[in-house]
C-alpha cells in the first residue's frame, strides 16, 4: 500500500482535475519503522499505518510512532488538518494479539497497558480517518479516536474481543455507544459480529461511504486546513464538549468559545471580508 499511496495522483478541492503526487517525508526529520508520513496538499499531513504483512496489526511499538508524528504535526503549523489511513485490504485489522497474549493482571495494570493507545485524542488539530478493509478490534477503535471518519465501501468495522475471551480496551465500547446507542453496541461487543461501511454509515458512525476514501479524506482535511487554524480548533474543542458535560453546560461552554474568537485577528478579517464580499486572508491568529 505504502509504494500504492506514493504513486497515487491526489484530486484536491476545490479544483475538480488539479492533482498531485504524495511527497514522501519524515515527521520533524525522523524516519519510522510501522508508519509513513507526507504532505499531500497545503496544510495537510497524512500518517499511513504500514505494517503490511500484519495487516497493520496495532502494537505499543506502532502507537509510540503514531504518537510521536501527531505530536510533531501538532507542533507544526503548517499543518493544520491530519490525515490517518492504512492500506487497501485493512485499515487496522485489531491490536497485535503476540504482544498481549501472555500479559499478566500486574503487568497491565501497574504499567497502564493501552492507556497511551488514545493519545491522539488529545492534540488540538482534527484528524480524519481513511478506512478501507478491516478495521477491527483496536484497529475500529483507533478510526474512532479520530474525529471524521470517511470509509470505502470495503470497509468492515468491529469489536471482535469478545472471540478472544476479553472485551475491548482502547475505548471500544464507550466511543461506539456513543456514536450508535446502546442497544447495537450491546449487540456488537457480546457477539463480536462485524458490520459493514454501509451500516456504519446508516448508523452514524462514519460521516460517509467513499468510492475514493483517500483522496476525499484529503480533499476534505485541506478544506479544513483553508479554514482559520484557531476558529477549527476551537470548533473541534466545542464539539468534542458535546460528549463529555450536559447540554446546558454544553452551550454554555460553547458561547464561551464563541465570545474568545472575537479576540482574534481571524474573526475580524473573516467578518469584514464576508462584508466586503471577498475572500478572507487567514493569519490564523
Amino acid at each position: 500500500m505504502s509504494r500504492l499511496l506514493l504513486a497515487y495522483r491526489l484530486r484536491l478541492a476545490p479544483a475538480p482535475v488539479s492533482s498531485l503526487r504524495l511527497r514522501a517525508m519524515s515527521s520533524a526529520n525522523t524516519t519510522y519503522e510501522h508508519i509513513l508520513t507526507s504532505r499531500p496538499a497545503e496544510g495537510v499531513a497524512l500518517i499511513t499505518l504500514n505494517r503490511p504483512k500484519a495487516l497493520n496489526a496495532l502494537s505499543t511499538p506502532v502507537f509510540t510512532e503514531l504518537n510521536d508524528a501527531v505530536a510533531a504535526f501538532d507542533r507544526d503549523d503548517a499543518v493544520r488538518a491530519l490525515v490517518l489511513t492504512g492500506s487497501e485490504r485493512a485499515f487496522a485489522a485489531g491490536a497485535d494479539i503476540k504482544e498481549m497474549k501472555d500479559k499478566e493482571y500486574s503487568d497491565v495494570f501497574k504499567n497502564k497497558f493501552l492507556e497511551s493507545w488514545s493519545l491522539i485524542t488529545q492534540i488540538r488539530k482534527p484528524i480524519i480517518a481513511a478506512v478501507s478493509g478491516y478495521a477491527l478490534g483496536g484497529g475500529c477503535e483507533l478510526a474512532m479516536m479520530c474525529d471524521i471518519i470517511l470509509a470505502s465501501p470495503t470497509a468492515v468495522f468491529g469489536q471482535p474481543e469478545i472471540n478472544i475471551g476479553v472485551v475491548p480496551g482502547g475505548g471500544g465500547t464507550q466511543r461506539l455507544a456513543r456514536a450508535i446507542g446502546k442497544s447495537r453496541t450491546m449487540e456488537l461487543t457480546l457477539t463480536g459480529r462485524n458490520f459493514t461501511a454501509a451500516e456504519a454509515a446508516d448508523w452514524g458512525l462514519v460521516s460517509r461511504v467513499s468510492e475514493n476514501v483517500l483522496e476525499d479524506a484529503i480533499a476534505v482535511a485541506a478544506t479544513i486546513a483553508s479554514k482559520s487554524a484557531v476558529a477549527v480548533q476551537a470548533g473541534k474543542e466545542a464539539v468534542n464538549v458535546a460528549y463529555e458535560t450536559t447540554l446546558a453546560e454544553g452551550l454554555r461552554y460553547e458561547r464561551r468559545i464563541f465570545h474568545g474568537l472575537f479576540a482574534t485577528h481571524d474573526q475580524k478579517e473573516g467578518m469584514a471580508a464576508f462584508a466586503e464580499k471577498r475572500k478572507p486572508t487567514w493569519t490564523h491568529s
